[in-house]
């Protein structure tokens, strides 16, 4: 699984760490109901999350039309805005789980955060 954090954010690290929880949560129950067995390998592979940086919420949803486009799972995360953002900010999107070929052809320029 790999996790598209928005840089020019500017969160502090606990708010990118609450983030990551969510799309990866989230990923992961989807997952688990549309492909038992991808949940079955990634879970016994250790849980495998890389969290990467994308530079703005447009990237984002250019990465979110490739996963869709090759039918792949993923999840928006939208923040409430109770602590450090506004309402409704795209914050990360989460692929997978998938293969990591799979995963590398889609994200394997990206630079870790």
């Amino acid at each position: 699984m790999v996790i598209l954090m928005r840089d020019d954010l500017k969160m502090s690290k606990g708010k990118i760490a609450a983030q990551t929880g969510h799309a990866a949560v989230n990923c992961a129950l989807s997952i688990k109901k549309k492909d038992s067995d991808m949940f079955e390998k990634w879970t016994l592979c250790g849980q495998p999350l890389i969290v990467l940086k994308i530079n703005s919420e447009r990237e984002l949803f250019e990465f979110k039309a490739i996963a869709d486009a090759q039918d792949i799972n993923n999840s928006v995360i939208c923040d409430a805005g109770r602590t450090e953002i506004k309402p409704g900010t795209i914050t990360c999107l989460g692929i997978g789980p998938a293969s990591s070929a799979v995963l590398d052809k889609i994200t394997g320029e990206l630079k870790m955060l």
